[in-house]
């Protein structure tokens, strides 16, 4: 009996949408006709499509039945500067093909371009150029909704903790973020309370952070490219997540960034930092872009001929790891960075193998004591600073590698120490520890180092 009312109610839902599309209509509406929007959108049944032809028409509006709202090429809808241009709250509704602007500018509201409501289960909005709203789109609590090809500018006046954000999702299960282009503004997709989301796809460019994780699990975070943010990705707080194929280029502070994340998969990402002039930042530089200072040196030379040339090494650090647990990186690269991977606050439990480690200043700034192996089933990682030999031929070296000693724990602790870090007795130390490697505190140890990087495939060459 069970299958049976299950089948029935199948087929019943399939008629009534049947019904609905037979009966859609397509209302035109053309710019400057004297009937107002929202009057049009209320009369409108359920699957018909509002088409708005070139020209600007007037918001804000609500739309509140499964409809379309749509527009030709050169379509406007222009809010009036007080709340949200577009509040969508039926499930299933679209809005597609209209350049959005003029939302209010209160946080605490969230005004924004497309306000999603929790109500628009499964809304769409895709195919928009929104422009200078506070918040691009905000998916409050919207179920399955997708967010899709939009072009979106945020604020590029005031300050950045007063803008809002490109896409903010909060508590939006399975809602989607794809093939976005996202610009000025705070962080380009910003989550919070949230689950089982893909964000994937996207470009990001002159922002806070490009992605921001906060409270949310089981998503999937891919093939995203960030360029000229002060962070790339910032997953805090975040269990079980799957970050594979995203790029940060030339990011100022962190390409990557993971605080208290556990369980995660982190695999073929690329963090590269361009060499940036000293006196300011840009973010134009590109592989091969370094005003001629090699990039591919080996740390200490690349970081002299960047300071030579008036440079910098740029981010800071490719990747900082504070208290997160239990995660995978593998086969990443991380290149010309002060730092390539920062270790701190416990991180216990993570594998690490098959990434590659380019031309960074220092490759590792571990703070702990404790011993950690960096490789996994006979495969560690790759190390452009490594002197190592494979006389075996087997794609190992034939001894392990140690990015940090003694010195570097000085250096990190007292840094004007580092006017004796030529000295002879600093060479005798160094000297000690490669024949005596018990004196050595403790710290990172890759016993099965790679003598050639990974392959690494993303959404940049």
């Amino acid at each position: 009996m069970a299958r049976a009312y299950l089948a029935a109610m199948i087929a019943a839902a399939a008629f009534l949408a049947a019904a609905t599309a037979a009966t859609a209509a397509t209302i035109a509406v053309a710019a400057g006709d004297g009937r107002p929007l929202q009057q049009v959108l209320d009369a409108a049944a359920p699957g018909d499509v509002i088409r708005l032809a070139a020209g600007s028409h007037q918001g804000p509006v609500v739309i509140a039945a499964p409809l379309t709202l749509e527009g030709e090429a050169g379509a406007v809808l222009a809010g009036n500067g007080v709340g949200s241009v577009v509040t969508v709250e039926a499930p299933g509704a679209v809005v597609r093909g209209l350049e959005i602007s003029g939302s209010g500018r209160n946080i605490g509201t969230f005004d924004a371009g497309v306000f999603v409501a929790r109500t628009a289960t499964g809304a769409v909005i895709e195919g928009n150029r929104l422009v200078g709203n506070l918040y691009g789109v905000n998916l409050q609590g919207s179920a399955d909704a997708v967010v899709r090809g939009n072009r979106i500018i945020g604020l590029r006046e005031g300050r950045t903790a007063e803008a809002g954000n490109g896409v903010h999702v909060w508590n939006a299960p399975g809602a989607k973020v794809l093939d976005n282009e996202i610009s000025q503004g705070r962080d380009g997709i910003f989550t919070n309370a949230s689950r089982n989301n893909v964000f994937s796809g996207n470009r990001f460019s002159d922002l806070r952070f490009a992605v921001h994780y906060m409270y949310t699990n089981d998503s999937e975070i891919s093939d995203n490219v960030s360029t000229g943010n002060a962070v790339g990705y910032a997953i805090m707080y975040s269990d079980r997540l799957t970050v594979r194929g995203n790029v940060s280029d030339g990011d100022r502070d962190h390409g990557l960034l993971l605080n208290t994340a556990k369980g995660s998969s982190i695999t073929g990402n690329v963090v590269r930092g361009a060499l940036q002039p000293v006196s300011r930042w840009t973010s134009a530089g590109r592989r091969g872009d370094t005003h001629g200072v090699r990039t591919d040196a080996e740390p200490a030379a690349a970081a002299a001929a960047a300071a030579a040339a008036g440079m910098r090494l740029g981010p800071e650090k490719c990747v900082f790891i504070y208290n997160a647990n239990r995660n995978e990186l593998a086969d990443n690269w991380f290149e010309n960075c002060a730092i390539g991977i920062h270790f701190t606050a416990g991180s216990e439990g993570n594998r690490m193998t098959g990434n590659a480690f380019v031309g960074n200043r220092n490759q590792v700034k571990y703070v702990g004591t404790r011993h950690l192996d960096w490789s996994a089933d006979g495969r560690g990682n790759y190390w452009s600073d490594n002197p190592a030999f494979d006389l075996d031929g087997d794609g190992v070296a034939d001894g392990p590698y140690r990015p940090n000693d003694l010195i570097d724990r000085v250096l990190w602790t007292a840094p004007q120490a580092k006017i004796l870090v030529n000295s002879p007795a600093v060479q005798v130390i160094r000297w000690a520890q490669s024949q005596f490697p018990a004196v050595l505190p403790g710290g990172v140890v890759d016993t099965r180092p790679l003598m050639t990087p990974p392959q690494v495939r993303t959404a940049l060459p």
